[in-house]
């Protein structure tokens, strides 16, 4: 999943949804009460990474790889956190009863009122984010395709086959739509059930 299913995922607290946007960012372990996040930031962190490893291990996340051709399957998983934010975007309503762009603008404030907690990375491309809403322009095809080519371009070593692959989407699209639509469900109760042991005091793992 790429910020818009890591932010919808982390539930409805603000400083979890920040780690949730975060989690790509912070490397190393995270200790409690220790390193420079509050430790509701933290959490969301924690939650983000064990959402990742629930996608990996979940069968239609792996299906989904598969159907990546096997010349960009080595970026399969980073093609499908994309897909999948575009189909949240296109079956939004479904999961949430707040309008999409109401949504995704108040996770543009949220990052804009916490810049001491954002990588520089984050910081340079934040006031892009917000003019163009690129959130919610993961809606169409043509901008997850764009996204993945500058990710490929900036990102990424030279020579990496990302630039192009929004052709992926769009040749195996229902699959990939079905996919989504059973395994999000799942990640959204894995990741309450999260929630609800971190609200009951429960030791979580790093």
């Amino acid at each position: 999943m790429n910020y818009l299913a890591h932010a919808l995922l982390a539930g409805p607290e603000r400083d979890w949804r920040l780690g949730g946007l975060l989690g790509d960012f912070v490397k190393g372990p995270l200790p409690a009460g220790r390193g420079p996040l509050p430790e509701s930031v933290r959490l969301g962190v924690v939650l983000h990474r064990r959402i990742d490893s629930f996608a990996d291990a979940h069968a239609a996340f792996q299906r989904s790889r598969g159907r990546v051709s096997e010349a960009r399957r080595r970026y399969g998983g980073i093609m499908v956190d994309m897909f999948y934010d575009h189909f949240l975007a296109r079956h939004w309503a479904e999961f949430s009863d707040e309008p999409l762009e109401s949504y995704t603008a108040k996770l543009y404030a949220l990052l804009a009122e916490r810049p001491a907690l954002l990588p520089e990375r984050l910081r340079e491309i934040l006031p892009l984010m917000r003019r163009d809403d690129w959130l919610a322009s993961y809606r169409e095809v043509a901008a997850v395709a764009f996204a993945l080519d500058r990710m490929g371009e900036r990102r990424l070593r030279p020579g990496n086959r990302l630039a192009g692959s929004g052709t992926e989407l769009e040749a195996a699209y229902a699959g990939f739509e079905r996919d989504f639509l059973e395994f999000f469900p799942d990640a959204l109760a894995f990741a309450a059930r999260f929630r609800e042991r971190a609200a009951g005091g429960q030791d979580l793992p790093e």
